[in-house]
């Protein structure tokens, strides 16, 4: 089990966005990226020097990971990277196929013409980037369908808690999208999903976006699982 933090890869570049989200995304990435390993001890002094910030920076950072459920605090340990539990991960995506469907629903029936415009430009990134193959590329374009699909659902309350679920299940779901190990057809299948929820959407079809959100949820569960369970095993 690593004891200490890896040097290179986590330096923060001074940007216009707030000095306290900086470090939150580079320490969330490196947690997603395995960067910083599962089990891994988290220590406010290499933190410090490492991303050349205040400790108060990196205190409030440390808490924002923590309710994400990223790091655990050991005690007489302090913060650890949690590992990944998949009784953990099967309720989350059970979790947030109930609340995804239901913002397929809600953005069927309510989003107005030019925010279904809008997601369809978004999932013309995620086709191209799974054409490309490239895991992160995927995500990061699955990322801004989704959140395109949460917005046009006009549920604050529900874009919240998908916003909470999305950041605890933030890393399984790059586990599916970058392992070396996950399946090939996984990609051309979601694309298929994607495409098929779309057209329920522009026919205003509520209950048949609802189902098929929930279905393509249900599927990225199954490989992620698959994927965990292999790792446990070696």
């Amino acid at each position: 089990m690593a004891t200490s933090l890896p040097g290179p890869g986590i330096k923060i570049e001074r940007q216009a966005a707030p000095l306290r989200q900086q470090v939150l995304e580079a320490l969330r990435d490196a947690i997603v990226s395995g960067r910083l390993a599962p089990g891994q001890r988290l220590t406010e002094r290499a933190l410090i020097e490492m991303l050349g910030v205040s400790r108060t920076v990196i205190r409030e950072a440390l808490r924002q990971i923590e309710t994400e459920g990223l790091i655990e605090i050991i005690p007489n340990k302090g913060p650890v990277v949690r590992e990944l539990g998949i009784e953990e991960a099967q309720d989350l995506y059970r979790i947030r196929a109930v609340l995804e469907g239901l913002a397929a629903r809600l953005f069927a029936e309510n989003a107005p013409d030019a925010m279904v415009k809008a997601l369809q430009t978004a999932l013309d990134g995620v086709v191209a980037a799974c054409q490309g193959e490239n895991g992160e590329a995927v995500l990061d374009a699955k990322t801004q369908f989704y959140d395109l699909l949460y917005q046009g659902s006009a549920s604050e309350i529900l874009s919240l808690m998908l916003a909470t679920v999305h950041a605890r299940i933030w890393r399984w779901r790059a586990l599916g999208l970058t392992h070396p190990n996950r399946a090939s057809w996984r990609l051309r299948e979601s694309v298929k999903n994607l495409k098929q929820l779309m057209a329920a959407i522009r026919k205003r079809d509520g209950v048949a976006a609802e189902a098929l959100a929930r279905e393509e949820v249900s599927r990225a569960a199954a490989e992620v699982m698959r994927l965990i369970t292999e790792e446990a095993r070696l």
